[in-house]
């Protein structure tokens, strides 16, 4: 049996999701931060 997207609730896609994540955790940056890198992104 496949486990259930936690994802399913938000409508951004998960890669995104991951990767904001992954940079909020990573990095020492604020919220405001990740947001304007994903911004710039594309």
């Amino acid at each position: 049996m496949t486990k259930p997207s936690p994802f399913k609730w938000f409508k951004t896609s998960p890669e995104i999701i991951r990767l904001a994540v992954m940079l909020y955790v990573r990095f020492p940056l604020s919220l405001r931060n990740v947001e304007d890198l994903l911004h710039e992104r594309g």
